[in-house]
């Protein structure tokens, strides 16, 4: 497969790393600091879209960006380290190496704070692009010529296909199996566990 000079995009939150113990203490010390409620073990099981869209549920629209920029500004000192990497994670990018190809995250994560996630638990990609949504992810996908995009969620299936790439599903999201496939995707794994035997027999069609 080296000679195909494969590129495979991989999402952050739930398939790539867990995030859900930091994120739920970084909510609960959000509602601390602004008095508001927010049910953070709710919060933790829709992961996926941005930020604003899980925020409107406790705050008024106009207090959006503000709440966003202050979870932000807070996350690296109370989630990073709380989150582990998801099973089979660094065997999965390290697949794609060993394959001839380049791994890298596209994320709605906001990018300072994916990084900060990766570096910490030692995982190297090629590239992380934060902040991108669904379909806006296959800015980043075609941009990098990702011929296979790798995530938990129904938005991520969309993201892939709208770049015109293979969506593996990995069913240990929100999304379960049944929902990644009716979505569009194309392999859906139990975990990153089966992800390097998946890749070993991939053969993407050239023209």
């Amino acid at each position: 497969m080296a000679h195909m000079a494969l590129t495979v995009g991989f999402d952050l939150d739930m398939t790539l790393i867990d995030s859900r113990p930091g994120i739920r203490a970084c909510y609960q010390a959000l509602s601390e600091r602004t008095g508001t409620y927010i049910d953070a073990d709710l919060a933790v099981t829709r992961l996926g879209p941005p930020l604003a869209e899980e925020l409107v549920n406790w705050f008024p629209a106009e207090e959006i960006p503000a709440m966003a920029d202050l979870y932000r500004a807070m996350y690296p000192a109370i989630a990073i380290t709380a989150t582990a990497a998801m099973t089979g994670a660094r065997e999965a990018i390290a697949a794609v190496r060993e394959a001839g190809g380049r791994a890298i995250v596209v994320t709605a994560k906001y990018e300072p704070n994916a990084k900060l996630h990766l570096a910490h638990l030692g995982i190297e990609p090629d590239a992380v692009i934060g902040d991108l949504w669904a379909e806006q992810k296959a800015e980043a996908l075609r941009e990098h010529d990702a011929g296979v995009y790798v995530g938990d969620h129904v938005g991520d299936v969309r993201g892939a296909r709208t770049a015109g790439a293979l969506s593996v599903a990995v069913a240990t999201g929100p999304c379960p199996e049944e929902e990644l496939r009716a979505a569009g995707a194309d392999v859906v794994l139990t975990d990153l566990t089966e992800f390097p035997r998946w890749l070993s027999d991939y053969r993407p069609a050239r023209a």
